[in-house]
């Protein structure tokens, strides 16, 4: 029997480590190539990592909460084979080995997290993912051996600790309102702004819900962009009519032909790409005082999740799919979004990005960029209102589809000209769409 090392895999450009979620089998347990075995999560996505041999897990190395770095180990399993030990690189390819900065990975030790005016002794273990939280929810080491942990010899797991903080808010209110007090001026400042931290009163009764990993990254990520970005918004209202008589035409051959839903997204992703290709200046982003113009156009789609949080797939190369392509390609990211399937280069790599904002019944909206774009648009629901037509006739009033389209972009390098004559080519090419458009 030979001993492998099962090894965080990369997982995309910018992504250094992983935290475990769960595991998915024990020590002891046989698995199979292709297995799922354990649930990771990055700043980017939640996935799950796969083992490329089948064998017995005899060590798991990283436990639920501890986070571990690209390249290093997370289990051992046993092999069939000859003695020895071998990892994920080396059955990946026999005359190949780890290169040096795989290697020195592995061999590091994995680094604490950043220490805040909170400090621990080491007499109570706690994992990176415990620790961060105990340390911005200004819990005392005092206080987290009140804790009866559930984990492992009775460690201290995330859901000890976030249970600890919720039920914080059932305390009396003096204890509550001097137990959540925000980190004073000695501790780590956003790194977005300035304004100093307002003390936010708790009544009895109020419930505290500490924010998840994504909810806190989301927020992160907004007061980011807001705070690099000056924002413009311009507003249209469109006529889709044919445009919705054309899906109402097609969508049931298109299902029973490819197995797919045909919905009104990769319509106004089309007439979104041919409009940047109209105006390539739209497609940029800002490093410094340079602008770089993108070759690609790749159309980030934001996607709400079922927990309330929202992500953002990214739809690659947008101009050189059809739209056959372009309506496959979203089904499958809002799918995997919604199912937690995303890999993390599936949300890398947005030139611009769509919000389809009329999905929750809104008319309208003012959305944010995401950095380091410099564009972004929300679709509003589509409403039948009474309309002015110009006939040869003359003007009538007719029962139209009217759809109201919001541009957000950053004044920095997007003045009013080039934000509304964008918007004002997608307004066209969806006003008049051909209904003998193929699919």
């Amino acid at each position: 029997m030979a001993e492998y090392k099962l090894l965080l895999p990369s997982m995309g450009e910018g992504v250094m480590e992983a935290t475990v979620i769960t595991w998915l089998f024990n020590e002891g347990d046989q698995v199979k190539e292709d297995d799922s075995v354990v649930e990771i999560a990055t700043d980017k996505v939640d996935s799950d990592v796969p083992t490329p041999v089948s064998g017995k897990i005899v060590k798991i190395l990283k436990q639920k909460d501890e986070v571990a770095k690209v390249g290093e180990a997370i289990a051992i399993l046993e092999i069939e084979g000859e003695g020895g030990s071998t990892t994920t690189d080396e059955v990946k390819s026999e005359t190949s080995s780890p290169d040096a900065e795989t290697i020195k990975a592995i061999e590091e030790p994995l680094n604490p997290t950043a220490t805040s005016h909170v400090e621990f002794s080491g007499d109570l273990y706690l994992s990176p993912l415990v620790k961060s939280i105990a340390q911005q929810e200004n819990i005392s080491e005092s206080e987290l051996k009140t804790i009866k942990g559930s984990g492992l010899e009775g460690r201290i797991t995330k859901e000890d600790i976030l249970s600890h903080v919720s039920n914080r808010g059932n305390q009396p209110q003096q204890a509550v309102q001097q137990q959540v007090t925000p980190v004073q001026a000695a501790s780590t400042p956003p790194a977005v702004t300035s304004a100093p931290a307002s003390t936010i009163s708790v009544a009895a009764g109020d419930e505290i819900i500490p924010m998840d990993r994504m909810r806190k990254i989301i927020a992160e990520n907004m007061v980011k962009a807001k705070h690099i970005a000056p924002h413009v918004t311009s507003f249209i209202e469109t006529d889709v009519t044919n445009v919705v008589k054309w899906r109402a035409k097609n969508k049931d051959m298109f299902e029973k032909r490819e197995g797919e839903k045909l919905t009104f997204m990769p319509i106004f992703v089309k007439a979104i790409v041919k409009a940047i290709q109209d105006f390539p200046m739209i497609n940029v982003s800002i490093n410094g005082d340079n602008i770089i113009k993108k070759k690609n156009i790749n159309i980030g789609m934001a996607t709400a999740l079922p927990d309330g949080n929202l992500i953002v797939p990214v739809i690659k190369n947008a101009d050189q799919l059809s739209l056959s392509g372009l309506a496959k390609a979203i089904n499958d990211l809002a799918y995997r979004a919604r199912n937690k399937k995303l890999r993390p280069e599936d949300t890398q790599g947005a030139t611009y990005t769509i919000s389809n904002v009329g999905s929750f019944g809104n008319l309208m909206g003012t959305p944010i960029i995401p950095q380091p774009q410099v564009a972004i648009m929300a679709i509003g629901a589509i409403v039948k209102k009474p309309a002015v037509l110009e006939t040869k006739d003359g003007d009538v009033i007719a029962i139209r589809q009217l759809m109201f389209m919001s541009h957000s972009y950053d004044h920095r390098v997007v003045d009013g000209s080039l934000g509304g004559m964008m918007l004002k080519h997608v307004h066209d090419y969806l006003q008049n769409w051909d209904l003998n458009t193929e699919i």
